[in-house]
């Protein structure tokens, strides 16, 4: 009769739970909170300079091309503007990828519209970001772990507590719902145009329904999925 030596997994040998992963999604995503807990809105998307750096690299390509529509000067521009940005960003020591997440997103954008000679192709990219973000989203909400619950589940010291309450679940499936709502939005205004070769239009309609729209999104989530005071504890806002 043979003997088996192997030991019973001990519990810090078994791998990552599924609040430690809850806790790593709410850690890293780059949603800021204040002194008091609450959501950080404006820090969130990089301050004033992270509105100017997302918005302005767009605006000049959309400017430079409604008005000389050349595409290749339209499509330096940006790069620059988003170059400057990112120089500007490694000598003030911030990290290699921060400073390069806008670079890359622009310079994907001008390879796209370069490529085809189609300025209306430089918002090309961001009909799959949009798509990709939405889908896992409301996956999320399928699945029962509506990732919005995961980010402000963390922020609000719930972490994964707020599961085994049905009221808590389903305001953190409507909070996600509602910032699903605005990638679906982006893609229902700005598909259209795009088919209907309107650059200007769809140019417009990106940068107003890019951050100030996903700010809005995000804080109108935060506000429904708040606590009611009777279940409110001394770490949750």
């Amino acid at each position: 009769m043979s003997e088996h030596n192997e030991e019973t997994p001990r519990p810090e040998d078994s791998g990552p739970n599924a609040e430690d992963v809850a806790r790593r999604i709410g850690a890293n995503s780059g949603i800021e909170r204040r002194g008091d807990g609450q959501i950080d809105v404006l820090k969130t998307i990089g301050g004033v300079r992270g509105l100017i750096e997302s918005l302005l690299p767009g605006l000049v390509f959309l400017v430079i091309f409604t008005i000389w529509q050349q595409l290749n000067p339209a499509l330096i521009a940006a790069v620059a503007v988003a170059i400057i940005f990112t120089v500007a960003r490694l000598v003030r020591r911030g990290t290699l990828t921060q400073a390069l997440t806008g670079l890359v997103g622009v310079a994907i954008c001008a390879i796209f519209s370069r490529v085809t000679g189609e300025a209306k192709d430089y918002y090309v990219p961001g009909f799959y970001t949009n798509l990709a973000y939405g889908a896992v989203l409301a996956i999320s909400v399928m699945v029962r772990w509506p990732l919005m619950g995961v980010i402000f589940g963390f922020i609000r010291s719930e972490n994964t507590s707020w599961r085994e309450s049905k009221t808590r679940t389903n305001a953190y499936a409507w909070a996600t719902w509602i910032v699903v709502a605005v990638f679906a939005a982006r893609l229902a205004v700005q598909v259209p145009l795009y088919f209907a070769d309107n650059v200007p239009a769809l140019g417009a309609a990106r940068l107003a329904m890019g951050v100030p729209l996903y700010a809005a999104g995000l804080w109108v989530a935060w506000m429904i999925s708040r606590p009611q005071p009777s279940a409110k504890t001394p770490d949750t806002a």
